[in-house]
């Protein structure tokens, strides 16, 4: 384990020579601090972040000791998070990561917090702060997928198990990393030429070498064959929840392409609900539309309709329907999302006249009708 020397104690002198008593103290493990290991991805560090800062922050936990142990909390994160000083921490530990911090902070610079401390790099992470973070993460590409399901399988919801094929990168690929500080940034290569006597010109050119801030990669390095990368195939679940949606996004954060200097990106499935012939949906309403015969629409009627899952279910209409008559069918739509009850459904219905009647036929319904639509309007003829 790692000491640091933390204080000295003074005690009378000896034979006219000072003695100087040292105190010990054990250099934190920042990857212990936040109760992670040590290959763990981004999105772990800040989820530990969050959860740890948020227990220990000093204006909500007053116990002793809290403050110290958000400050440790809150220096393991900068340090984790950010892939340089990341890197310079697996290969130097603390001591490596104090050289640098001195280095870059020589001309009056500020600390590793950007001189704002604690409470700012708080305030930053969970958005309150005072200014935003210049240092934002790069990351890999996206990777849009779409999804194709049934009305069906939105209805009812379903798991369904799929392989995704990515590049990550090799299991020891911080072996092949060397310092380089004429790298400005993967692929990026910054040199300085001097035009005359005091003045100079930066030149920033391509080099795939290039990895990080300050870091190449060897070439033909043994700890990595391969190269950098790669190919690997994973298992995903992917959960169809109850009422999802058309263009609803289900996302795994991080399972994209990996690369050194970032971190991998999203991989997003995107339903794409196919069409059906008897329904047509909006939001969590289903609506369809249902033809009768002009019999029907005068005497009322009873029909079984078959919903989108399969199952059966009966409407019953006794007064008389108009052309273009809906009716509203409650809790025959779509789940809620929220696992609480359904849509509704609405049926449009569309009368089916006869192509022609007879004389008696029509003298027939002229003898019913006529004295009730006549008694409906209040006057003596139509």
């Amino acid at each position: 384990m790692p000491w640091d020397i933390e204080s000295t104690a003074e005690f009378p002198a000896v034979n006219d020579l000072p003695v100087s008593i040292l105190g010990f103290r054990a250099l934190e493990d920042y990857y212990k601090v936040l109760g992670l290991r040590r290959n763990a991805s981004h999105k772990e560090i800040k989820k530990a972040y969050r959860k740890l800062s948020l227990e220990y922050h000093p204006d909500k936990n007053k116990a002793e000791g809290a403050s110290d142990k958000f400050s440790s909390v809150a220096r393991a994160y900068e340090v984790l998070s950010d892939e340089e000083k990341r890197n310079t921490y697996d290969l130097h530990g603390e001591e490596g990561l104090k050289r640098d911090e001195a280095m870059q902070n020589q001309g009056g610079g500020g600390g590793g917090f950007g001189g704002g401390g604690f409470g700012d790099m708080f305030e930053d992470f969970f958005g309150g702060g005072r200014r935003k973070r210049d240092d934002s993460e790069r990351k890999t590409p996206d990777v849009m997928i779409p999804l194709h399901l049934t009305l069906k399988q939105l209805y009812e919801g379903e798991v369904l198990e799929v392989e995704f094929i990515r590049e990550v990168l090799c299991t020891n690929w911080r072996d092949c990393t060397q310092n380089d500080q004429g790298c400005a940034g993967p692929g990026q290569r910054m040199r300085t030429q001097q035009l005359a006597p005091g003045f100079v010109q930066q030149i920033q050119s391509k080099d795939d070498n290039c990895i990080s801030r300050g870091k190449k990669w060897k070439r033909n390095c043994k700890a990595c064959p391969k190269g950098q990368t790669e190919s690997d195939t994973i298992k995903l679940t992917i959960d169809v929840n109850k009422g999802m949606r058309n263009q609803e996004p289900i996302v795994f954060e991080g399972v994209t392409d990996e690369k050194v200097g970032m971190s991998a990106g999203d991989l997003v499935f995107v339903i794409n609900e196919q069409p059906v012939s008897d329904f047509t949906r909006d939001g969590d309403n289903l609506y369809t539309q249902m033809e009768i015969p002009l019999v029907d629409a005068l005497v009322g009627f009873k029909r079984i309709i078959t919903h989108v899952d399969g199952s059966k279910f009966e409407i019953s209409v006794k007064d008389v329907t108009e052309c273009d008559h809906v009716l509203r069918v409650q809790g025959k739509g779509m789940p809620h999302r929220n696992g609480r009850g359904y849509g509704d459904m609405f049926v449009t219905f569309e009368v089916d006249f006869p192509d022609r009647l007879d004389e008696s036929q029509k003298k027939l319904i002229d003898a019913i009708l006529r004295p009730i639509m006549l008694a409906e309007s209040g006057t003596d003829e139509l």
